[in-house]
């Protein structure tokens, strides 16, 4: 990824080239990916507070519903803006 980012800036792209979208199912993939490591991190810390698995699983589920949610309309939002672009 890094190596392609490093090929695509040598080469000779406009702005309106450079600052395309992200289509809806990537930001669908990136909020699942990041909610399977944030709801890892709130099952984990659940289960030390309260030191019950069935209890720290439901808070963990609820958590994976909503932020995925969130974070989905989050980054739609933050696509539609083109400051820093």
């Amino acid at each position: 990824m890094i190596a392609q980012m490093l090929l695509k800036s040598k080469e000779k792209t406009t702005y309106s080239e450079d600052s395309t979208d992200e289509k809806p199912i990537r930001s669908i993939a990136k909020a699942l990916s990041w909610r399977v490591v944030g709801t890892l991190d709130t099952l984990l810390v659940s289960y030390i507070l309260t030191g019950r698995i069935s209890l720290a699983a439901s808070i963990a589920s609820v958590d994976f519903v909503t932020k995925l949610i969130l974070y989905f309309f989050h980054e739609r939002i933050w696509n539609a803006v083109k400051w820093g672009k």
